[in-house]
């Protein structure tokens, strides 16, 4: 909690404590000194306190007026003090919030080439905690105020607001991402959000969420790169659990997040050689060097070829997918300065 709001608070408990004491005294001293019944006893202290005017319940005797002259006193110190505590800590609250959006936005403003998730629900926190876990600047766009608390909790930067509204997505940086997610859960949001981050970034890498197999094509009619059906993949992997257990059991324990237990690693020819010069997976001796298998290459127009031949030349753009333990993985990114 922050500090300044822990203070206030403290106030505001010192005030009300003081509050309920002079109530107490009020109700005792009328109780006491008129032999008011304990409702007339209340009902004359609260109207003291708050300075209605209404008339006594009995006229009041020479003690009962120097008592409730002390009361006034008193009561409108203590009011004053409690309403202005209160204010204070409601406009100190405000400017606060403010400050935090700003101090946020301003973080957001340095980001560039990062990823954007719209949608802080099952899958957008999902991937949000694998971009975590793999130390990748992320932005999350969510609409539901009531997540802020989560999303502070969770140390994600964050705007809140719609992400149909351009304004928001800019405010996401979106025109300098390198990728963008869309994990609404309709898929009407994830049309018009995905047309919407296209018009506004004609390179960045769009990856949206689907409900229903009907909204694919136009997913990607709308500049969608990619569209992941979430429930056709669950079912997909439980049928492979039942007709391939053993190999889906393997699939399962490799990991790709983190830099400690990685095992899978996706590496651009660019960061292994010097590309003027054309080389060969055998010139690279990534097995020797490392303890790593090259297992994928995709070439630079996104093709991919599963477990590639020794001989073959890497091109400049391409990639190549290697699989390994967790310290061979580490022994890679050593030998070639990989980040």
């Amino acid at each position: 909690m922050n500090p300044l709001i822990k203070f206030f608070r403290t106030k505001i408990y010192t005030a009300v404590l003081l509050l309920i004491v002079i109530l107490l005294i009020g109700v005792a001293g009328y109780r006491v000194i008129s032999g008011y019944s304990w409702v007339d006893a209340v009902y004359m202290t609260v109207i003291t306190m708050t300075t209605v005017g209404f008339g006594e319940v009995v006229p009041l005797d020479k003690d009962a007026k120097i008592f409730t002259i002390f009361l006034i006193l008193a009561s409108v110190i203590i009011v004053g003090y409690a309403l202005s505590i209160i204010t204070e800590y409601i406009l100190s609250k405000n400017d606060i919030e403010e400050l935090k959006h700003r101090k946020m936005q301003k973080k957001i403003d340095g980001f560039k080439n990062h990823v954007v998730i719209c949608g802080y629900g099952r899958n957008g926190k999902q991937a949000a905690s694998k971009l975590m876990a793999y130390n990748r600047e992320f932005v999350v766009i969510e609409k539901n105020k009531e997540l802020e608390e989560r999303l502070q909790l969770d140390g994600v930067p964050y705007v809140i607001g719609n992400a149909n509204e351009d304004e928001v997505l800019q405010q996401s940086g979106v025109d300098r991402a390198s990728c963008f997610i869309s994990a609404l859960p309709n898929d009407a949001d994830n049309l018009f959000v995905v047309l919407s981050t296209r018009q506004l970034n004609k390179d960045i890498n769009i990856i949206s969420r689907a409900s229903q197999e009907s909204s694919y094509n136009k997913l990607k009619f709308a500049g969608a790169n990619n569209v992941i059906l979430p429930d056709k993949i669950g079912g997909d992997h439980m049928a492979s659990l039942v007709v391939v257990p053993g190999l889906m059991e393997f699939i399962d324990n490799l990991s790709i997040v983190g830099k400690s237990n990685i095992n899978i690693e996706e590496v651009a020819v660019e960061k292994l050689y010097n590309t003027k010069f054309s080389k060969t997976l055998k010139d690279l001796d990534l097995r020797r060097k490392t303890g790593c298998n090259v297992i994928g290459y995709k070439d630079a127009s996104g093709e991919y070829i599963v477990n590639p031949e020794a001989d073959l030349k890497l091109e400049p753009h391409s990639k190549i997918i290697v699989l390994g333990r967790p310290e061979q993985i580490n022994a890679l990114n050593s030998e070639f300065n990989i980040d």
